[in-house]
């Protein structure tokens, strides 16, 4: 039976939202698959064992570069200019005489985080294949 209020020829005029929906449920889908992938930048750290050092190379054949509280950077004992350019070098010609490649970047507590991260940086470009972070003190 039909109701007296309502005429045949009206329109629907409600909004479906059910396509609504499915696009929205498609997209917190696309985005909890692609979202694992766009994490996966930085630095790959790998923690020692006990026991690591074993059959390694010795400590002095490695690169260290320390930066003290005053900001000046030393590379195995000799002063190095804070230029990225002339970093960069010092810290490749100290890597072709270390038998694995391995940078130690030193620094004082009240270093900041990035002058630390940017010498990493330069040690990666540079060619080192093994970089680690110690305290000073």
């Amino acid at each position: 039976m039909r109701n007296p209020d309502q005429d045949i020829d009206t329109a629907i005029t409600d909004i479906n939202l059910t396509p609504l929906v499915d696009v929205a449920l498609v997209l917190v889908i696309i985005f909890m698959a692609v979202a694992p992938l766009a994490l996966k930048t930085g630095i790959n750290i790998l923690h020692s064992k006990a026991g690591a050092s074993q059959g390694k190379a010795a400590v002095g054949q490695n690169v260290t570069v320390k930066l003290d509280r005053t900001g000046l950077i030393t590379v195995n004992g000799h002063a190095a200019q804070a230029v990225p350019d002339a970093l960069r070098n010092m810290i490749a010609a100290a890597l072709d005489a270390s038998a694995d490649r391995l940078v130690i970047v030193t620094a004082d507590d009240e270093n900041r985080v990035g002058e630390v991260v940017r010498i990493l940086d330069v040690s990666k470009q540079a060619g080192a294949l093994k970089l680690a972070v110690m305290k000073n003190g």
